[in-house]
C-alpha cells in the first residue's frame, strides 16, 4: 500500500478549497455547529476554517476542555494538597495556571512548594519511587481519553504497592455535559462534532443517545482541518435529508465499540460520582469519576478530606468562561478578552488552557463572528 501522510495529507488547502466549494453549494441553511473539543476550536481558528466556509455555517464552542471546566474549589483543593509539609503535587501542563479563589500551583511552586508539570503521567511514578518521605499526590485530569492513563498508574501503583501515592481524580465525560447544555434549552445548537480523541476510548456509541433525543447530527471528526471540513460536509448532508445520526469520520481510528480494554480497566478502579460541578455550568450529575471504594485509600479526597476546601466559587463576575462552554458567546462576547484577561494573566480558565476558546482567539486573532480580522 501506498504510504499516507498523515499530517501534510490533511492539510492540503487545495483539499479544503474544494470541500469548502462544496459545502457552499450543497448549504441551504442556517446550521450551528458545536465544536466540543476545544482541539477543534484551536483547527478552525489555526487555519481559517471560518473564512472559507459560507455565512450560513456557524461554529459555537464547547464544554470538551478538561482544564477550563475545572471549578475554582477544586483547584483550591490542589493547592491545599500542594501546601502540606512532605508534598509533591504533580499534573499536567496547563493545570498549574488556571486561577483559584487566592492564588494558582503556578504561584505556589515559585514560592517555594514542591509542584511538577508532568509530560507523562506515568512519571509520577518514577517521582514516588524517588521521594518515599514524601506524599506524593497526582492530581489527574482530562476526558475519557487521558482516564486509561490514570487507571494504568493506579494498577502500577496496587501492584508495586507504593504507599506514598496518591491521587485525586477530576476525569470527566462527554455525553453528561453535551445533554446537560442541549437540556438547557439555551443554546441554539444544530449538530456536533464529536471528538475522536475521546471516540477512541469510548466508541462512537456514546453519542447515539444524543443524536436521537435532540435529532442532532453528530460526525465523529479528526483534528486536521480537510477531518473538519469533511465533517462538516456531512454534516449538511444529514440536515439536508432532514436525518440525525453518528457518523464515524475518524473511522480510521475509531469504532462503535472503542477500546473494550481500556473501558474494563476504567471499570476496574473508577465509578462514576453522583455529582460534579462544571466550573461555569454548574452541577452535573454522574459527568465525572471517582476511586472506587475499595482504593479510598489512595483517595486524597479521602486521606485528607479534613484539609479540604468545602466552598463552592464561582468566576469573577467579568469572566463569561461559564457561556462560551454552554455555546452561548465567544470569547469576543467578553469585555475583559484581550484587556485584563490576556493568556499571561488570566481571568478565566478559558483563557489558560491550550484548549481553550479564548487562547484560541488570542493566539490566532482577535475576531469578528464570521472569523474576519479586525
Amino acid at each position: 500500500m501506498p504510504e499516507v501522510d498523515l499530517i501534510e495529507g490533511f492539510r492540503d488547502p487545495a483539499h479544503m478549497k474544494a470541500l469548502a466549494q462544496v459545502i457552499a453549494k450543497e448549504c441551504v441553511s442556517k446550521i450551528n455547529i458545536m465544536e466540543v473539543c476545544g482541539g477543534h476550536t484551536h483547527t478552525i481558528m489555526k487555519f481559517g476554517l471560518s473564512q472559507i466556509l459560507p455565512d450560513n455555517i456557524e461554529f459555537v464552542h464547547g464544554p470538551g476542555c478538561p482544564v477550563c471546566i475545572m471549578p475554582k474549589e477544586r483547584i483550591d483543593h490542589a493547592i491545599a494538597l500542594a501546601s502540606m509539609p512532605n508534598t509533591i503535587l504533580a499534573t499536567l501542563g496547563d493545570m498549574i495556571r488556571v486561577p483559584g479563589s487566592q492564588t494558582s500551583l503556578q504561584k505556589l511552586r515559585a514560592e517555594g512548594k514542591d509542584i511538577r508539570s508532568l509530560y507523562s503521567p506515568l512519571d509520577v511514578i518514577k517521582i514516588a519511587k524517588e521521594n518515599p518521605d514524601k506524599h506524593v499526590i497526582f492530581f489527574a485530569i482530562g476526558f475519557e481519553t487521558t482516564t486509561p492513563m490514570t487507571s494504568v498508574i493506579i494498577e502500577q501503583v496496587t501492584e508495586q504497592k507504593l504507599s506514598n501515592l496518591y491521587f485525586h481524580i477530576n476525569h470527566v465525560t462527554v455525553p453528561e455535559a453535551v445533554d446537560a447544555i442541549m437540556s438547557g434549552g439555551d443554546a441554539k445548537i444544530d449538530a456536533f462534532l464529536g471528538p475522536s480523541h475521546v471516540s477512541v476510548i469510548t466508541g462512537y456509541k456514546i453519542y447515539e443517545p444524543i443524536a436521537q433525543k435532540y435529532g442532532t447530527p453528530v460526525v465523529v471528526s479528526g483534528f486536521e482541518p480537510t477531518d473538519v471540513m469533511e465533517s462538516v460536509l456531512r454534516i449538511v448532508r444529514q440536515i439536508n435529508a432532514k436525518k440525525s445520526f453518528v457518523d464515524n469520520e475518524y473511522a480510521r481510528a475509531v469504532s462503535r465499540e472503542g477500546n473494550l480494554k481500556a473501558q474494563a480497566l476504567n471499570d476496574k478502579y473508577l465509578e462514576k460520582r453522583s455529582h460534579f460541578r462544571w466550573r461555569g455550568i454548574g452541577d452535573i450529575p454522574y459527568s465525572a469519576l471517582k476511586l472506587r471504594d475499595e482504593y479510598a485509600h489512595l483517595d486524597a479526597e479521602v486521606v485528607f478530606k479534613t484539609l479540604l476546601p468545602t466552598v463552592e466559587l464561582n468566576d469573577h463576575k467579568s469572566c463569561i468562561c461559564g457561556s462560551i462552554l454552554k455555546g452561548l458567546a465567544k470569547p469576543f462576547d467578553c469585555k475583559v478578552f484581550g484587556k485584563a484577561c490576556t493568556p499571561t494573566s488570566p481571568m478565566g480558565s478559558c483563557m489558560v488552557s491550550s484548549e481553550g476558546a479564548c487562547s484560541a482567539y488570542f493566539k490566532y486573532g482577535k475576531l469578528s463572528q464570521k472569523g474576519g480580522m479586525v
